[in-house]
């Protein structure tokens, strides 16, 4: 999803007032907002796998999973993160969330270096937030980043389980990428 440039700045009430309004998606980044572009195939199948595991393997419990509608408040900011997940209660708004335990974005080529650097940077200055995860659309990489003493990341590939240790739970990288075609999947299923 690629960001367009805003005229001007607004104020968080401002935003929040022409979200409920719009018809494209923003995100508000230092009092501008970017209009969002959509999502291709492989994004969609990466963030419904994703959601779905998580969402199924967290049924029972308190925590609740939201879809890239739902806005995260970081600081002054607001994004629209590909999955996020809330354990406390959390209702300061309805139309966003400010604490949550885990938030995943997939990778395109237009948000990757955003994604990794200033997104990640925001999102982990959130005092609520244990986990952030990247997950790659074009190849088959998940890049889960933890706070413990100081923020740690590990990589999981096809073949391998991710582990989402603020959630206790686990997903195969395989489900998270099925239906995906992508030339990692193919050599994969083609080896096996």
């Amino acid at each position: 999803m690629s960001l367009k440039r805003a005229e001007h700045f607004i104020s968080e009430e401002e935003y929040l007032q022409g979200e409920q309004e719009a018809e494209t998606r923003h995100e508000l980044i230092n009092g501008e907002a970017y209009a969002m572009a959509g999502a291709n195939e492989n994004h969609n199948l990466v963030s419904g796998n994703v959601f779905s595991e998580l969402k199924n393997r967290l049924k029972g419990s308190s925590c609740k999973t939201f879809m890239s509608d739902m806005k995260v408040k970081a600081g002054g900011d607001f994004f629209y993160p590909d999955v996020v997940v809330v354990c406390e209660e959390d209702s300061e708004h309805e139309y966003y969330k400010s604490a949550p335990i885990l938030i995943i974005e997939v990778l395109s080529e237009s948000t990757r270096k955003f994604d990794k650097t200033h997104k990640r940077l925001t999102y982990q200055n959130i005092p609520s937030l244990e986990e952030y995860a990247i997950i790659e659309q074009e190849r088959c990489e998940i890049e889960v980043f933890r706070r413990k003493d100081h923020w740690q990341s590990t990589y999981y590939y096809l073949g391998d389980d991710v582990y989402f240790a603020s959630l206790d739970v686990s997903a195969s990288v395989e489900d998270i990428y099925y239906q995906v075609d992508n030339a990692d999947i193919i050599k994969y299923f083609a080896e096996r």
